[in-house]
């Protein structure tokens, strides 16, 4: 997979002093668009560029709509110091929010981001977490043991799978005619409601 680039980060945010945040995304997009929207007016904050690892994912179309740039990698650009990276260092990315990407976050960017890399998982950590475990495995798994809460996490990344420091979660009853796609529903719900407000209320406490 050849690397695509698409666009420069807002250089005149900096001018500004603005918080820059970069989206790592691997599927359809919905909450990164959802946390684009959430910001469009936001004086203090800048959603610099959506990067990507997929390139049949929806979300490039999303951010292409949106007038976001984008970054199209590879595994061998991601997990090695070199385009990604880069393109972080030269956007002058404050934050990365993770939103539905699915590899795991090589250890240097964890240490050039400290307590700066956060995700969101659509079940209670640390119940139902940990590699493949993602979308409709992670409901169809919460449905098939008989659990009647689910709902979702907002945590810190470290270099385990859904191991970081939660910061926030929120649930919402599982009922016993939930289906997969039911249960989907109510956590996209949650996750469209409390992710924009929890990623606002922590990059603006701690900058």
């Amino acid at each position: 997979m050849n690397t695509i680039k698409s666009g420069n980060c807002i250089f005149e945010a900096y001018k500004k002093n603005m918080i820059n945040i970069a989206i790592f995304a691997s599927g359809s997009g919905t909450n990164a668009q959802r946390i684009i929207e959430y910001f469009k007016d936001d004086s203090e904050v800048n959603i610099c560029r959506i990067f990507c690892n997929n390139p049949s994912a929806f979300v490039l179309q999303r951010a292409e709509k949106l007038n976001i740039p984008s970054l199209l990698f590879s595994k061998d650009d991601f997990y090695a110091e070199g385009i990604v990276a880069d393109t972080l260092q030269s956007d002058r990315t404050d934050w990365i929010i993770l939103a539905g990407f699915l590899w795991l976050i090589p250890q240097f960017l964890i240490n050039r981001y400290p307590d700066r890399i956060v995700n969101i998982h659509p079940a209670l950590l640390p119940k139902y977490g940990g590699k493949g475990m993602y979308g409709n495995r992670v409901h169809k798994a919460v449905i098939e043991n008989g659990e009647d809460k689910s709902g979702i996490t907002i945590h810190f990344v470290n270099q385990n799978y859904d191991e970081g420091q939660i910061i926030f979660q929120a649930k919402c009853d599982v009922h016993v005619k939930d289906t997969t796609q039911s249960l989907a529903l109510k956590i996209h719900e949650l996750e469209y409601k409390h992710f924009p407000e929890v990623i606002e209320e922590l990059i603006k406490m701690a900058d």
